[in-house]
């Protein structure tokens, strides 16, 4: 089947996409439909789609053999450039693939792997992003080196072989090289990350990270919280109607009027066939939702596909080892669907619309409630000299009153009860 496409922006570089139908996908129009935004996220110009039905795909060309010569003419008939696949493709269906078609070929893998080469900002990001391309390329590369090996003889000093296979074996060192420097630089920068995260465990204040499939509000959701409680001016992250607009995990303090402080973070959103190896790149930068003590899930409730997303975000959580910490699911662009009366609260959910600023502050009363329901209030009559006690108290609870009394320090604070029994005995029945 095929499909004429128009786009508007006649700069960009103009794309021919092709998929394969198997009947395994719960929704192939669907992954189409993504990839074709997946595609203009990545500032291509989509001119054309052409699919294809078969009970497998093909092991030598993913499409069937007779339907290269059709892409082949069809991309030339729509003036792609290049032709992107919405699988990832094998090394030698890629090989394959590029000597038939003769123009760049690209897979969804590699698409994504661009996007968020464009989309890094912080140095972190960018190692991030080109550890996950060279894992990527590397067996391809080992791939095409072996297929040459076969073929010029079996003599094994590098003086016996072609230039071409020279070549592949040096680009595969540097390659290897370059994935080692990598591991080092992000080793370090993971080690000032863990500096900064057991600073803010120490701090007794719970954290909160914002999960979800990519562009469902997350980024909104931090911002329009910053605006409404935040103390720190200039510090919104990046906010945009468009896939893996945010790539950097973001830590803000959330302060509201009752003196229940978190740490709100915001990560990069998950998506249907998420590279492994970005999974494993962004790892070290996702290690601080495994150390949230709550998940916020949120969704975009206008879309007809949200409980798909909800799964492949519950199975990527489940990948990352994470998918027992305490959930709210926050069913965000609830107003796109003519509810009424929103917000709607209900035990572990919120339907709200963070665009126009629907739903924050009964979203953070939840968030709350959800956080300090083992913290109590307690009065404490601490003794002059158990200084230790008063100055861990009151750097680790929320000091609600401070009197210094004949007998001691009176405290009024909001603390942990495990903070509560730590220093019962001083605790005023």
């Amino acid at each position: 089947m095929k499909e004429s496409m128009e786009d508007s922006m006649e700069d960009r570089t103009k794309v021919l996409l092709v998929g394969v139908d198997t009947g395994e996908e719960a929704d192939f129009e669907r992954s189409m439909a993504e990839l074709k935004s997946l595609a203009q996220a990545c500032e291509k110009q989509v001119t054309g789609i052409i699919t294809q039905r078969m009970e497998s795909v093909n092991r030598a060309f993913y499409v069937g053999t007779g339907k290269v010569q059709e892409v082949r003419d069809y991309a030339k008939e729509c003036g792609a450039e290049e032709i992107i696949f919405d699988n990832a493709l094998s090394p030698s269906q890629m090989r394959n693939l590029t000597e038939e078609l003769d123009m760049p070929i690209l897979d969804r893998t590699q698409l994504i792997l661009d996007i968020f080469a464009i989309r890094a900002r912080t140095g972190e990001a960018r190692l991030q992003v080109e550890m996950a391309r060279l894992q990527y390329m590397l067996p391809r590369l080992v791939g095409m080196h072996e297929e040459l090996s076969r073929q010029g003889g079996t003599g094994g000093s590098m003086s016996n072989r072609g230039a071409g296979e020279k070549k592949l074996e040096l680009d595969r060192r540097k390659i290897e090289h370059r994935i080692s420097e990598l591991k080092k630089e992000l080793e370090t920068v993971e080690r000032s990350r863990e500096t900064q995260r057991k600073k803010r465990n120490a701090s007794r204040i719970p954290q909160v990270a914002l999960v979800g499939y990519t562009n469902a509000g997350k980024s909104t959701i931090m911002n329009r919280m910053l605006e409404e409680f935040g103390r720190t001016p200039g510090k919104q992250v990046l906010e945009k109607d468009m896939l893996f607009a945010t790539l950097e995990t973001s830590v803000r303090s959330i302060e509201m009027e009752d003196g229940r402080p978190f740490f709100l973070v915001d990560t990069v959103g998950f998506i249907h066939k998420l590279p492994h190896g970005l999974v494993k790149a962004f790892r070290s930068t996702l290690e601080e939702v495994r150390y949230a003590d709550l998940l916020v899930h949120v969704v975009d409730y206008s879309d007809e596909n949200y409980r798909q997303q909800m799964e492949i975000t519950k199975e990527t959580l489940k990948e990352l080892e994470i998918g027992d910490i305490p959930q709210i699911i926050v069913y965000n662009k609830s107003d796109r669907c003519q509810m009424e009366r929103l917000p709607r609260v209900r035990k572990d959910d919120i339907h709200m619309a963070a665009g126009p600023g629907i739903g924050i502050r009964e979203l953070a009363e939840l968030i709350q409630d959800k956080l300090y329901e083992h913290y109590r209030d307690c009065e404490f009559m601490l003794p002059y000299d158990q200084g230790r006690a008063a100055s861990y108290l009151m750097e680790q609870a929320v000091v609600l009153e401070q009197e210094y009394q004949e007998r001691g320090i009176y405290l009024k604070v909001r603390c942990h009860e495990q903070d509560a029994a730590r220093y019962g005995r001083f605790l005023i029945s």
